[in-house]
């Protein structure tokens, strides 16, 4: 029996070497792979990682938050989209979409107005700059939404008249209403712009998660939504979170 043990204990000891053997391996051909991409690339792509793709032979390569794929030797980056056959998964749509996801807890309410309608069940959080004419299109079509609590993040990156205006509507009595006025029915914020104002905090937030442009969505799951989205798809992302 104890030589039975013995044998037993050498042979869990010889997988679980060869399994650290194994993984420090693939963590080498990664690090020589991403190495070799990066000096490709040059210093205008950062190349945030390089991990084997689900299709054997293939590697992901993360640029940012954008995902390419490479051959094991680094001579080619592949663009396009990794799907398969038999379930019709979109593997490339799935992963960007997990890279692009945050934790709702990360966002601090304090930093945004907000907005209540009906019961305010529903909660979605918006990143906007007040000169950009796809989140004017957005709030436009958001206004059919109910039961539902907004938060809007100010993040002027267009312009200094983008500051400007952002810092007038966070500094006006009723910042919400002075933003649909706006962005909805066309009337300019005035009044003061020099009150305590969280927009260095939404653009430092911005910067760290990415949020490149504007409007940009998230939802109670941390899935994000870039650009001016249907109420239809919002409904049915609603939906699919009960």
């Amino acid at each position: 029996m104890t030589k039975l043990l013995s044998v037993t204990l050498s042979t869990l000891a010889l997988v679980c070497a060869s399994l650290i053997f194994s993984g420090s391996t693939q963590a080498q051909a990664d690090q020589q792979i991403k190495t070799e991409i990066q000096k490709k690339l040059g210093t205008n792509a950062k190349v945030r990682s390089v991990t084997p793709a689900p299709v054997s032979g293939l590697y992901e390569v993360l640029v940012g938050n954008d995902i390419f794929y490479t051959d094991a030797s680094a001579k080619y980056l592949i663009q396009g989209e990794i799907i398969e056959l038999t379930s019709g998964k979109n593997i490339t749509e799935q992963r960007q979409a997990d890279l692009n996801r945050i934790k709702w807890t990360d966002l601090n309410s304090a930093n945004a107005f907000k907005t209540v309608r009906g019961n305010g069940t529903r909660q979605l959080a918006i990143f906007s700059d007040p000169n950009c004419g796809y989140c004017k299109r957005l709030e436009k079509s958001l206004q059919q939404l109910d039961n539902v609590t907004i938060y809007t993040y100010l993040i002027p990156i267009l312009s200094a008249d983008s500051i400007q205006k952002a810092k007038q509507i966070w500094c006006s009595a009723d910042p919400n209403k002075t933003y649909i006025d706006w962005m909805v029915n066309g009337v300019a914020p005035s009044g003061k712009s020099d009150c305590s104002n969280p927009l260095d905090k939404n653009l430092t937030f911005a910067k760290t998660y990415g949020i490149t442009g504007t409007p940009t969505l998230f939802f109670t799951d941390g899935s994000r939504f870039p650009g001016a989205v249907q109420v239809t798809d919002i409904e049915k992302k609603f939906a699919s979170l009960k």
